[in-house]
């Protein structure tokens, strides 16, 4: 089974695709972008940690799916964070997290192993 496909993603329970589909992306957006984003922007600090710091955040916020998926969810995590700093609306990054998520589920539900 490709490792990134963890029971999350194969779950396909209401509960879980709530989950996967606006939960967690509402709440890890409004938790990196709106506040760790925001907070580092404001203090006028290097673009670098601007970006980096946050997408690291969000690399560990997907630690109990495994060090794959950790590694995986990095560049997306520069991507909504480029995202924010471009339009400044962390809902935007909420919205691309949860268009990320639903292509990783169809993927996960349709590989062949």
């Amino acid at each position: 089974m490709f490792a990134l496909c963890g029971p999350s993603l194969l779950d396909h329970s209401a509960a879980s695709l709530f989950r996967l589909l606006l939960l967690a992306p509402l709440l890890e957006e409004c938790i990196v972008r709106a506040g760790l984003q925001e907070w580092l922007t404001r203090r006028a600090s290097p673009t670098a940690l601007v970006l980096g710091l946050p997408a690291l955040a969000f690399s560990l916020l997907h630690l109990m799916s495994g060090a794959q998926a950790m590694a995986a969810v990095f560049l997306p995590g520069l991507a909504f964070g480029l995202i924010y700093r471009r339009w400044r609306d962390w809902r935007l990054c909420a919205l691309g997290h949860a268009l990320c998520n639903g292509v990783a589920l169809g993927f996960c539900s349709f590989s062949i192993y």
